[in-house]
């Protein structure tokens, strides 16, 4: 399967979200998922075997990392991706934040014309 395929499912892109600065063993990487371990052992091999993690053994621990000179122009894709969607959500506290401040501004206001 080629590397864009791969990253085509939403928890293959996840997976390699958690690893893209981290290496985590499968158990770790399975814990935050709702699926079963063995699933995520199916994603990570479709990851491995498109060139998109690599793996690393230790004893009977298996670690892996994203290889991101492995994926070439689509590292840089993915992480303007999470870049964007991460200025998206902070914009979005932001506005929530602004408008709780205006809320309770104008209760203060409200309450101070209440007041004889």
């Amino acid at each position: 399967m080629d590397a864009v395929r791969a990253v085509a499912e939403p928890r293959r892109r996840e997976i390699l979200r958690l690893v893209w600065d981290a290496e985590l063993s499968a158990g770790e990487i399975a814990e935050r998922f709702d699926v079963t371990f063995g699933a995520v052992s199916q994603h990570l091999k479709v990851l491995r075997d498109s060139g998109l993690v690599t793996l690393r053994q230790d004893g009977r621990k298996r670690f892996y990392r994203a290889d991101r000179e492995g994926m070439g122009p689509l590292a840089d894709y993915l992480q303007s991706m999470w870049a964007t969607k991460l200025d998206a959500l902070a914009e979005l506290a932001e506005a929530a934040e602004r408008a709780e401040l205006a809320e309770a501004a104008e209760r203060a206001e409200k309450s101070e014309e209440a007041s004889p």
